[in-house]
């Protein structure tokens, strides 16, 4: 049987370095009155704001469902509202409200301080490689995931996927 070395696998590394990264985010911004989760509600509305509720799950990458718990939330709180679409009556465009403008630099000002810190020995080259090579692993994982809802076999002819990225 080959045992598998957690410490050096992909998988786990990437789990284990989102897990802490959540824990501590979550505990530098509570005095704030968010989670992270809400936060990046919040981050990707003050990006585009206007954008539908399902607009919104795509480019979380969340379940409906699940967005919708946090946009209760958040409306209840008085951090967003959602209003009418003039275009389709069963959906509602999101807004922020004028409560977390306030706060949304102190929450990306956290935010970079975090990465600067667990960053820290890393040169700036080396930075820009490692956010390229997530990039490049999160496309690729999008595209097999993609084909895969296709029916098609993940495996299959990878060659044009390689060439069009350049690779």
């Amino acid at each position: 049987m080959l045992k598998q070395n957690f410490e050096r696998s992909l998988g786990f590394l990437m789990h284990d370095v989102s897990r802490l990264l959540r824990t501590e985010y979550n505990r530098r911004v509570r005095d704030l009155g968010l989670t992270r989760s809400q936060w990046r509600v919040l981050a990707h509305l003050h990006r585009s704001e206007g954008v539908t509720q399902t607009e919104l799950a795509d480019i979380l990458e969340i379940e409906q469902a699940t967005l919708a718990r946090h946009l209760d939330r958040l409306e209840g709180a008085g951090w967003l509202e959602r209003r009418p679409c003039e275009k389709d009556r069963r959906a509602n465009r999101l807004f922020l409200t004028d409560k977390p403008r306030s706060i949304v630099d102190q929450m990306f000002a956290v935010s970079t301080t975090l990465q600067e810190e667990i960053m820290d020995g890393l040169e700036e080259t080396a930075r820009r490689q490692l956010l390229d090579d997530l990039q490049l692993i999160k496309l690729n994982l999008l595209e097999i995931t993609a084909a895969s809802a296709n029916g098609e076999s993940p495996e299959t002819d990878q060659a044009p996927r390689r060439a069009a990225r350049g690779g």
